[in-house]
């Protein structure tokens, strides 16, 4: 077996490499508790599950612990007929390396993926309109303001990430990982509840690398302070390019009184749509990955440490 420092290098390599598609589903979000801010180099890591149980019984040597954050400024996503423009976005994930078998991922309590609001192009009249089915057509005569017209979509996470490849993460065109998301849909006509895929039946993405991103690695002390001894590593990854076009997409569900709308909106919108009709692309992500320098030196206490590493950089 590879020495443990050996292993958290190899590990934060490809891992890094790999998850720099992660961001590619959506804007930032406002929806969750606020993050603490974290000083100097531990800053990407906001949302790490530092106290997850099966991060904290990381020992250094047969698991290694690390925090993964992927950030993005923009992208584009399109289900069935229709494409939007995405902003920022955040993914957070904490893995454990294991030194026999894959590595286990541990999603934060709010979930891997935080993404904002995106607008639909058109809004509910050219999601729905025009219409020569009496209960739509009244809706498109409703629609009297921007208000009542705007759909906004946000992607959400819809399940734990999974089959994480770590050798795919340091090439071009394999699959990394598995993302389970479902996209809501917001406006006062559609109701509160309406989602193209869910946790039963969820948009399943698996980006991979179209380039390879630019590689950075840096030290720093348990604080955050950048120091070239210092106990942790942080690997940025950034400028890489990512798609996915093999996901399928499900029909609507929610849309409306009891459902009613979700016809109209998977016939307008073109859904189901089976896999090829869809894709993700991610421009110039940027990615971060931390773990402790040498965990081998501090069996059985690495999960431990990384957890008071990252609380005192919480500010």
């Amino acid at each position: 077996m590879r020495p443990a420092s050996t292993r958290l290098r190899t590990g934060l390599l490809t891992a890094g490499t790999a998850l720099t598609v992660l961001g590619a589903v959506g804007p930032a979000s406002a929806g969750s508790a606020p993050a603490p801010q974290l000083a100097g180099s531990w800053g990407p890591f906001t949302r790490c599950p530092v106290d997850d149980p099966a991060m904290l019984a990381a020992d250094g040597r047969a698991d290694i612990v690390q925090c993964i954050a992927s950030h993005a400024a923009g992208g584009t996503i399109k289900l069935g007929n229709t494409e939007v423009v995405t902003g920022a976005s955040d993914l957070q994930l904490g893995v454990v390396q294991h030194a026999t078998g894959a590595p286990t991922l541990v999603a934060p309590a709010g979930g891997a993926l935080i993404a904002d609001s995106a607008d639909i192009p058109g809004g509910l009249l050219g999601l729905m309109c025009p219409s020569d089915i009496p209960v739509v057509s009244g809706i498109c005569h409703s629609i009297t303001n921007a208000t009542l017209n705007r759909i906004t979509a946000t992607v959400e996470s819809a399940g734990a990430p999974s089959d994480f490849n770590l050798t795919a993460g340091a090439t071009t065109g394999q699959p990394i990982i598995a993302i389970p998301v479902r996209v809501r849909l917001q406006n006062p006509l559609l109701g509160g509840s309406c989602y193209i895929g869910s946790a039963a039946h969820p948009i399943v993405l698996r980006p991979q690398n179209l380039t390879a991103p630019k590689l950075g690695i840096e030290r720093f002390d348990g604080n955050g302070t950048p120091h070239t001894t210092g106990v942790m590593n942080r690997l940025g990854l950034t400028g890489a390019s990512q798609t996915d076009t093999t996901f399928a997409v499900p029909g609507a569900s929610g849309c409306g009184l009891a459902g009613l709308l979700d016809w109209a909106v998977d016939l307008k919108t073109g859904l189901p749509s089976a896999s090829g009709g869809n894709s993700v692309v991610l421009n110039d992500a940027s990615t971060y990955l931390a773990g402790l320098h040498a965990p081998g030196t501090v069996v059985p206490d690495d999960g431990k440490l990384l957890s008071q590493y990252w609380h005192s950089a919480a500010r």
